[in-house]
């Protein structure tokens, strides 16, 4: 098991080290072509591998659709609370850094929260990706935080809603667990949100993902 878990980390999108499986990452770029968002909102930055996988299919988005992408309004914000320097500096040279958006501090905080929303004001097609702290009580206010910006047809990504699924203890040096994870964060808040519902064609065509019961769609 340990070497699964290690396996989200070999690998890397546009020369930026991005910690998820290649099967979660081909699913992300069939969601963003089919919600062709103006806004991708994550939370998690880590190395940034995710934020250039963002940016470039943006960018993608704005190659077709006849437009420059260099002033497109279309742009990835991303939320950590601690952007390490060596991070912040890759990522500040990267050729796609222009449709990046970096936020430090933390993504429940009332102020981060404000300032990430802001971004939000005039996007017409908003996707979210949650991807920072793990834990039951953390995702659960993100999703409170964040979801309702979604575009009805576009989505609520949650990851790692697999470490319900692992042996007990797979993360001893971590909070989150069994019973303390983003996917019974989720279970919880879909009870009362009842405008997004589980996308089981994603979870059944990848079968291997770690984000099982997490591609939340919108659909009112």
């Amino acid at each position: 098991m340990t070497n699964l878990i290690g396996y989200t980390y070999k690998f890397e999108w546009m020369g930026r080290p991005i910690i998820q499986y290649p099967q979660d990452i081909l699913a992300f770029q069939e969601i963003v072509f089919g919600a062709r968002p103006d806004l991708i909102l994550e939370t998690g930055i880590a190395h940034g591998g995710s934020m250039a996988l963002s940016a470039s299919l943006l960018c993608l988005l704005d190659v077709m659709d006849g437009l420059d992408p260099r002033h497109s309004s279309r742009q990835v914000v991303g939320i950590d609370i601690d952007i390490r320097p060596h991070n912040r500096k890759a990522l500040d040279e990267h050729p796609l850094r222009f449709k990046m958006q970096l936020i430090e501090g933390s993504s429940i905080d009332p102020d981060i929260i404000k300032q990430a929303r802001g971004y939000a004001d005039s996007a017409e097609n908003v996707l979210v990706s949650l991807d920072s702290n793990h834990t039951h009580q953390h995702v659960l206010a993100e999703l409170n935080a964040y979801a309702d910006l979604v575009s009805v047809g576009s989505y609520c990504i949650v990851f790692d809603t697999a470490i319900e699924d692992l042996p007990p203890g797979s993360f001893p040096d971590r909070p989150w667990d069994v019973g303390n994870n983003p996917k019974t964060a989720v279970h919880e808040w879909l009870k009362s949100h009842p405008e997004f519902h589980i996308d089981n064609d994603i979870d059944n065509k990848l079968l291997i993902s770690v984000a099982p019961d997490g591609y939340l769609k919108r659909v009112d």
